[in-house]
């Protein structure tokens, strides 16, 4: 995507042929930092300190990570050490395993002068896949913005709710539940995406809002809490999320307050829709709500916030009464009922087993 008119992604393989350069989204949207990581203890740090995130953001880089710890020392141990450390980074997104997992496929079997070199030439395919993933999601979503539009009064945008970033930052590029917006935005539909701000991180206010800006598509940042009123008041047209993991039987897990999304969606008419890649797919969990672990992240998350002064300094501030105790939730569980559709790459899916089995049987058949 654009920043500025220049061509971004998030995450890339520099000139020099093994370091890796990313984006570092703790600085936005106040300072746009390219970060350099050059071993496996950098790429784990990044992901877990969220220098990088998103799912598929967060299996391209452990990828990379993987590549990078081969560069060093291309062992069985070292493979097994690089492949612990990564997957220990962060619990929840699934395309963390399923990038190792096609890594350490890929080399075990390979002596050790060739595992380097075949680490990256994966990963790089990676990114690539991730990509071309994103790509039909945007055109399978696009027909579903189409439709709207085409009922609209003529001049009237689309109205879309988006929560947390789903968006190109999250992804290697195009994003998962930006994809539609942005294809839409490019062929000149009228498009205006309500932006929650995502409480405690702020990924809406900070990273979706900065990209779409960036980009040029309209957009409004709301408070978390006023997606209901908006629906209530027919100015949600629909919303698309995205998603760290999906169950076999449908269950989405995303940023905390999807489920409350959900909730104000089914009450108010409002087709609710989840973009994903085919890697989110857990198809060893029948039950989102009971088996998908959900991180608890650090307090500070909630009682800081950082912002820019009004003399241009970047500052952190304290916002909840000292020794008041504070929890963390990062996701939540919206069950497959409350879900209108799937947009996958093969198409729009119902959330159920049977219809994301069939549209990805090389996947379900493994599990």
């Amino acid at each position: 995507m654009k920043v500025d008119g220049r061509h971004f992604r998030s995450i890339w393989l520099e000139a020099d042929g093994w370091t890796v350069g990313a984006i570092d989204q703790r600085r936005l949207p106040h300072e746009f930092v390219v970060a350099r990581l050059t071993n496996a203890a950098e790429a784990t740090e990044a992901i877990r300190s969220m220098l990088v995130r998103g799912a598929p953001l967060i299996g391209a880089t452990a990828a990379y990570g993987m590549a990078l710890a081969m560069r060093a020392e291309a062992s069985d141990a070292a493979l097994d050490r690089a492949y612990a450390m990564l997957l220990a980074a962060r619990p929840t997104a699934i395309n963390l395993k399923w990038a190792l997992d096609e890594i350490a496929r890929l080399l075990r079997p390979l002596p050790a002068s060739e595992r380097a070199a075949a680490a990256y030439k994966r990963a790089g395919e990676i990114a690539e896949e991730d990509v071309a993933i994103n790509q039909g999601i945007g055109r399978h979503g696009l027909a579903l913005i189409e439709q709207i539009a085409a009922a609209k009064t003529p001049g009237e945008p689309v109205n879309i709710l988006t929560h947390c970033n789903a968006g190109w930052l999250a992804t290697v590029d195009w994003g998962t539940a930006t994809a539609p917006i942005y294809l839409a935005h490019d062929r000149g539909l009228k498009v205006h995406v309500w932006v929650d701000e995502t409480r405690p991180r702020n990924q809406g206010a900070s990273l979706t809002a900065w990209e779409l800006g960036h980009h040029g598509v309209p957009h409004t940042v709301i408070a978390d809490n006023t997606g209901g009123h908006l629906m209530q008041h027919r100015m949600v047209d629909l919303a698309i999320v995205g998603t760290d993991r999906v169950a076999a039987n449908g269950d989405v897990c995303n940023k905390i307050g999807t489920y409350l999304k959900a909730l104000a969606a089914h009450d108010n008419g409002v087709p609710f829709y989840v973009a994903l890649p085919s890697p989110t797919i857990d198809f060893n969990i029948d039950d989102g709500i009971g088996q998908i672990p959900i991180e608890q992240r650090g307090a500070e998350e909630v009682t800081m916030m950082t912002g820019r002064t009004a003399d241009g300094r970047v500052e952190t501030v304290r916002i909840v009464p000292e020794g008041s105790p504070t929890a963390n939730y990062a996701f939540d569980v919206t069950p497959a009922r409350l879900v209108t559709g799937l947009i996958t790459e093969r198409g729009l899916l119902r959330p159920e087993r049977a219809a994301l089995a069939s549209a990805f049987p090389e996947r379900s058949a493994s599990h």
